[in-house]
């Protein structure tokens, strides 16, 4: 209460009382007097308080507060002055909060408020043409109740939101969608998305490029690569000086055919989402066979190359595009361990599924490059190339299999020490031992 209200107040009861004893002093009925004022008085009070909630119950925007006297008056302004003090408050919040939609309902992208359970709570104009929704009628729907792609439940359910999801638009197939979703709050959701079709196309063009270009160099490679096999066959009837020459010649090609063959691969894997032939794959022995590989591939440089199979599950997936993965991971560990080194290969399970690590004692790679080492042709060192006879496509094939098989690719190096490959597929890739696996 404000200071200046007890004094009132204090003066008040002071006059109430003089009065009242005066009264008992003309009546000689002090105690009857002293009850009857305080009654009156607080009979008055009763009144005020009344009218104050009068006022309060019927209060418009601009309706004064009405007239009181002494300590009441000061009680009416003060409570009238204070909601005109929120007024205008939630005057410029009201004005905030339209500014910031007007800015959003610009905006060619959508933006979707969700609540920590996924149930939409607020979108901008973008939000209805690019996945459809409809207002009022979706607030408080779950979202994946409106984006039913199975990819995008998928990728909600995981809760990992570290990369963004492209898909088909709801609302038209023509139309290709990225999503973003970014945690805040109380584990609320804000879900970027954004019209990639240009961009999905210009991707897909070079795709097919890709692909169309390495069909139709095939053809004469193996045309030139056959007449270099049968030159060297019969290197008995070639000039002695063009031996060398042809040797180099055959080597390029085949390095050539390998590149080739590496960019049909990844065009198949990219041409669609999941793989078409998945069947239980029993990874245990299929690791077993890379190892061997590995081993015979070591040569001279008398790697000790170690399996572990800690688990007997296997996978549900393709075993082609897993024994290419895997064999990537294997053979880039051997081609860059130096003579004697170790390499560590595990398969193990848990409650978050099944993982694959491969670790070598090689030369490690540095910090900066490890974000890139998926890309395409990305090359820590480009002399590499020519000491390994790699095709810079080796990790990128590994994470789109992956990517085809809910797996994530993790990788760990230090510099002069080497490097860690872990491959990390979900509980639901799993596929029993008890499965009918077909043999290798």
């Amino acid at each position: 209460m404000n200071p200046n209200w007890h004094g009132t107040l204090i003066r008040h009861l002071l006059l109430l009382v003089t009065a009242c004893m005066l009264v008992g002093l003309v009546s000689g009925e002090y105690g009857w007097s002293l009850s009857i004022g305080l009654g009156l008085y607080l009979a008055w009070t009763l009144k005020q308080l009344l009218r104050l909630h009068a006022w309060l119950s019927s209060h418009k925007a601009d309706e004064p507060p009405p007239d009181g006297y002494g300590l009441w008056g000061d009680v009416f302004d003060s409570i009238y002055h204070l909601q005109r003090r929120d007024q205008r408050v939630r005057g410029r919040l009201q004005a905030v909060i339209d500014r910031v939609q007007e800015s959003t309902a610009a905006l060619r992208d959508a933006v979707i408020m969700l609540d920590a359970d996924g149930n939409l709570e607020w979108w901008n104009r973008a939000a209805e043409t690019l996945l459809g929704l409809k207002t009022p009628q979706d607030g408080g729907q779950p979202v994946t109740n409106l984006v039913r792609h199975p990819r995008f439940k998928e990728y909600f359910a995981q809760g990992n939101f570290a990369e963004p999801l492209e898909i088909p638009s709801p609302s038209n197939d023509r139309i290709r969608i990225q999503m973003l979703i970014t945690r805040y709050g109380n584990n609320e959701h804000l879900m970027l998305v954004r019209d990639v079709t240009r961009i999905h196309q210009l991707e897909q063009m070079r795709k097919d490029f890709v692909a169309n270009v390495s069909h139709e160099l095939r053809t004469p490679l193996t045309v030139i690569f056959g007449y270099l096999e049968t030159l060297l066959d019969n290197s008995e009837d070639v000039n002695p000086r063009w031996v060398r020459a042809l040797q180099q010649m055959h080597q390029q090609g085949s390095r050539m055919q390998t590149l080739l063959n590496d960019l049909l691969l990844l065009a198949k894997l990219e041409a669609t989402d999941y793989p078409s032939d998945s069947q239980p794959v029993p990874v245990g022995a299929l690791l077993q066979t890379i190892a061997n590989d590995a081993q015979a591939l070591s040569a001279d440089k008398a790697h000790n190359i170690l399996l572990s199979i800690d688990s007997d599950m296997g996978l549900k997936g393709s075993e082609t595009e897993l024994r290419s993965a895997f064999s990537n991971l294997i053979f880039n560990a051997v081609k860059y361990t130096p003579a004697g080194g170790e390499i560590r290969i595990r398969w193990w399970t848990d409650t978050r599924g099944a993982h694959l690590s491969v670790q070598d004692s090689g030369i490690g790679i540095e910090a900066k490059h490890l974000p890139r080492l998926t890309e395409r042709f990305y090359r820590v060192d480009t002399s590499r190339a020519s000491n390994t006879g790699g095709t810079g496509l080796g990790l990128a094939i590994v994470k789109h299999v992956l990517l085809r098989h809910r797996g994530t690719l993790e990788i760990n190096s230090v510099l002069g020490k080497g490097s860690v490959f872990v491959c990390h597929f979900s509980a639901v890739q799993m596929a029993d031992p008890d499965d009918d696996f077909d043999e290798l």
